[in-house]
Parts: C-alpha cells; sequence; structure tokens
C-alpha cells in the first residue's frame, strides 16, 4: 500500500475496501475488495433469551470513546490477527480525527467486551470485537446497534460474514450490492454520540425492537 493517510485511508472505505495486514509481524497493509459482505441489517439484531436473562441480572455500562486505545489493543491481543502495528496506528489517527470510535461494556467496572470501527457517514464499518467475560462481545454489538437506530444510521458493515454474527441477526451481500447501499450513505452526517444519560439497558432493548 503507498503512503497512507487518513483522507487515503477514508477514501478507501468510501469506494467498500478496507485495510488489513497479513499476520501482527507484518509490516505491509493491502486493501480487501470481497466478493461477499456481511452486514447486520440495522433494526434487525437477534437477542437470545439466554442474553435478555444476563442483562437483567447485570449492572452493565456502556461508553462510547472512553479508551479507544484499550479496546483496538484487546482486539488485537489474540494468537492470530490482521490488526498489525500499522494497523494500530491508523486506528488511532482514525480515532483522534472523529472517524474511528470505540463501544465499551463495563461490569463491575471493570471492561468486559467492546468492539470498534470506522465511521463512514451514515455508515458504521465494524472493525473487530472482543471479550474477556461472558456475553462481553455480544453486548457490544447490542449496544451498538441501539446506538446506530438512534442515530439513523442505514448500513452496520461488519466486513466478513460469520457463523457467530448470522446468529445475531447478520446475513451476506454481494459486493456489488454493498457498493450500491454504501453509495447511498457516504454523503450522510451522523454523530455518534452515547444515548440520553437517562437510557437504561431496557431503553436500549426497546431500540433494538426487544423487551426483557
Amino acid at each position: 500500500m503507498p503512503f497512507i493517510n487518513v483522507n487515503s485511508i477514508m477514501n478507501g472505505y468510501r469506494k467498500g475496501i478496507f485495510p488489513m495486514a497479513e499476520n501482527k509481524e507484518s509490516k505491509e497493509i493491502f486493501w480487501v475488495k470481497p466478493k461477499e459482505r456481511g452486514i447486520i441489517p440495522i433494526g434487525k439484531l437477534h437477542i437470545s433469551r439466554s442474553l435478555k436473562r444476563y442483562i437483567a441480572a447485570n449492572s452493565i455500562d456502556t461508553t462510547i470513546n472512553k479508551c479507544f486505545k484499550e479496546v483496538v489493543n484487546r482486539c488485537a491481543d489474540r494468537p492470530t490477527t490482521w490488526i498489525n502495528n500499522e494497523l494500530l496506528a491508523i486506528y488511532q489517527n482514525l480515532f483522534e480525527n472523529g472517524y474511528g470510535f470505540s463501544i465499551e461494556i463495563w461490569v463491575n467496572q471493570k471492561l468486559i467486551g467492546g468492539l470498534f470501527g470506522v465511521k463512514v457517514g451514515s455508515c458504521f464499518c465494524g472493525e473487530s470485537m472482543f471479550s474477556s467475560s461472558t456475553n462481553g462481545s455480544k453486548l457490544a454489538l447490542v449496544a451498538t446497534m441501539a446506538l446506530l437506530i438512534y442515530h439513523r444510521f442505514k448500513l452496520f458493515d461488519t466486513q466478513f460474514p460469520t457463523s457467530h454474527l448470522k446468529s445475531m441477526g447478520g446475513c451476506t451481500i454481494t459486493q456489488n450490492r454493498y457498493e450500491k447501499i454504501l453509495s447511498a450513505t457516504i454523503n450522510d452526517y451522523r454523530s455518534l454520540s452515547e444515548l440520553p444519560k437517562n437510557y437504561s439497558w431496557l431503553d436500549i432493548l426497546h431500540l433494538n425492537n426487544h423487551k426483557l
């Protein structure tokens, strides 16, 4: 990949491609354009009964961008990862320029899960997520979808389809279809701030068209 800066990276996202590395030790970054894309349709997240029971039984807090760097590092801290040092620096740069966002999940003041991604107009490109305790990443998905609904986003891009995401309502579309949907989002302006202070997890579930 040639010299990269925030503008070149964001231009890539607007074209429907995204950067990756071969592994953590690699010094190279390349653009990825899959034949098939994973998305979770806005408002169509599946929330299992067991996850609802967990939400009802625990005191869970959600924050945005409270510890972006830690979330990205936790996502990269696994035996096999596509996030190398160059991408760590890129994501931090995107965060500092208002494009990178992290959603954090806390139980008893302990960070148990989170995800991070890139905002492109009214599209949110989820990059990676982690879980260090039961349901951590699932709760991050629930919180993220509630935020996207609240702020009127049109597209939740999960890049690659996986069985885990499929179990939570994810689906697969062609790259061509993805690019058509994306083209209708890139010129929108959407904020991605925290929900009102008085919102509870019951409200978050309601935004997701669910109830306890």
